[in-house]
């Protein structure tokens, strides 16, 4: 009997000790079936499409440069009312590609009714909203960003959409701010029992737990991913050159707008494409959001120009740090008191008085009208270089041009002889070529020995008509 018992208990464990084995096979099996179920559903799984941005903001935001960077054109053009354009997304990892649409709406308020066809029911979850404002007018940014969240608030309110989608969509927007990790924390938050990041899966217990935010957190919630871009930061060394700007006025721009992006949810960047500062760290980030790719760089707070805060990271607490650097600047005083726009004077220019040239014909016409009051009195006829208008001279000739005659034409009176219109005209010659630089061959001393000759003449002409004017009053 015992040992009929000791064969049936050997039996009996040696059956178990299979049924072990069998079972730590299959158990192994099950695992390794289920890691190349896992590799081939991320095999199979290829970027999806239908993805878009859509681009909001003021004109000479630089919105269209910021596009034609993130697609790799060098030339931009730029278009009026919505326009359409795509960036290609590669996966180097799955070797796999698509197209991310991009919308564009123009800065002018009149074409904010064309957002209905960015922005649909249907399209509503698969956009991202992208809200640019520049650095080259920092007085004008906390209005800007407000004035675009306020289009895209009603924007949203007019689609049909239904309060529990809704609801979906902005439980989605706290779910994506609460999971956020810090790149390089997500192994110690799974060996301390953390949440994870947005990047693994979180399970069922943790998906049903009530998130808590922080304090004037996602106050403003869309329901809609959104990235703030502060651009053309390549101003700021303007800035402190022409308009006496300091760390404490950059440390208090950024204080409003990162309070801005808590309110909102976004992620928050400084480039500048003229530089080339964190454009491609854009790039990346949007196909991270939008696609899930991985993403590993932290937030930038350093470089004043080149900030980097990823949607999840920012707080109150971190934000008192530049209320530290703050000391002749309060955080909570109005923006545009602080930031105010320049007030650009303009210089008086001293303009000379515009002189009007007299028409040639009208100024002949005087002179020969003066000169012929001279002829009619000429008791009161001065010779003089100013009178140098003959009756002859003709427009087209170079001396009349210049107000000058070629030769003096008048009439000989009684009791002239010819040599004395021969000794005037030499005379009027001579005042001619001194006028107009006269012959570069003619010598000085021939217009001197002239000018002799005619004031004889003149003497002889005078004592003439005093001799005739005595015999007409003895007679």
């Amino acid at each position: 009997m015992g040992s009929a018992s000791d064969m049936m208990m050997s039996s009996s464990s040696s059956s178990l000790a299979k049924i072990g084995k069998a079972s730590s096979t299959d158990e192994s099996d099950n695992v390794w079936s289920s890691i190349l179920s896992e590799v081939r559903s991320n095999a199979s799984v290829k970027l999806p499409s239908g993805k878009s941005i859509v681009v909001l903001g003021d004109n000479e935001s630089g919105k269209t440069t910021l596009v034609a960077k993130l697609q790799g054109i060098e030339d931009p053009k730029k278009g009026c009312g919505l326009e359409y354009a795509y960036v290609e997304i590669r996966d180097e990892y799955r070797d796999d590609s698509t197209q991310l649409g991009v919308w564009v709406l123009d800065g002018n308020p009149s074409h904010n009714h064309l957002l209905r066809f960015a922005l649909t029911e249907k399209s509503f979850s698969n956009n991202l909203i992208m809200l640019t404002v520049s650095m080259a007018s920092p007085w004008s940014i906390i209005d800007q960003l407000q004035f675009w969240a306020g289009i895209l608030h009603d924007h949203i309110d007019s689609l049909n959409l239904s309060p529990d989608t809704i609801k979906e969509y902005r439980e989605k927007c706290v779910r994506r701010w609460v999971d956020y990790v810090e790149p390089g924390d997500e192994l110690d938050n799974i060996v301390s029992g953390k949440p994870a990041s947005s990047n693994n899966p979180r399970n069922s217990k943790n998906l049903e737990e009530e998130p808590i935010l922080p304090h004037n957190t996602l106050t403003r919630n869309t329901g809609l991913d959104i990235v703030v871009v502060v651009t053309k930061t390549d101003h700021i060394s303007t800035l402190e050159r022409e308009n006496d700007y300091v760390d404490e006025h950059f440390d208090f721009i950024q204080f409003h707008v990162r309070q801005f992006c808590i309110q909102y949810g976004a992620a928050l960047f400084y480039t500048s494409v003229k530089e080339d500062k964190n454009c491609d760290l854009l790039y990346k980030y949007l196909v991270h959001r939008i696609y899930g790719l991985p993403f590993r760089t932290p937030a930038l707070i350093v470089e004043k120009d080149a900030v980097f805060i990823p949607a999840g990271w920012d707080n109150e607490k971190k934000m008192a740090i530049l209320q530290e650097n703050m000391t002749n600047i309060k955080p909570e005083d109005f923006y545009n008191e602080i930031i105010q726009k320049p007030v650009v004077t303009r210089k008086a220019v001293n303009r000379e008085a515009e002189v009007e040239v007299e028409d040639e014909q009208s100024f002949l016409e005087r002179q020969l009208t003066l000169l012929q009051q001279q002829a009619a009195n000429p008791k009161d006829a001065r010779l003089s270089p100013n009178l140098n208008i003959s009756k002859g001279s003709t427009p087209g000739d170079k001396r009349s041009s210049l107000g000058l005659p070629s030769t003096l034409n008048t009439t000989p009176k009684k009791g002239d002889s010819t040599s004395s219109e021969r000794v005037l005209a030499n005379f009027f010659n001579s005042l001619l070529s001194k006028k107009t630089g006269g012959s570069p061959s003619a010598p000085n001393s021939l217009n001197d020995a002239s000018r002799s000759d005619a004031a004889a003449e003149l003497d002889s002409l005078i004592s003439k008509k005093k001799l005739n004017s005595l015999n007409s009053s003895d007679c």
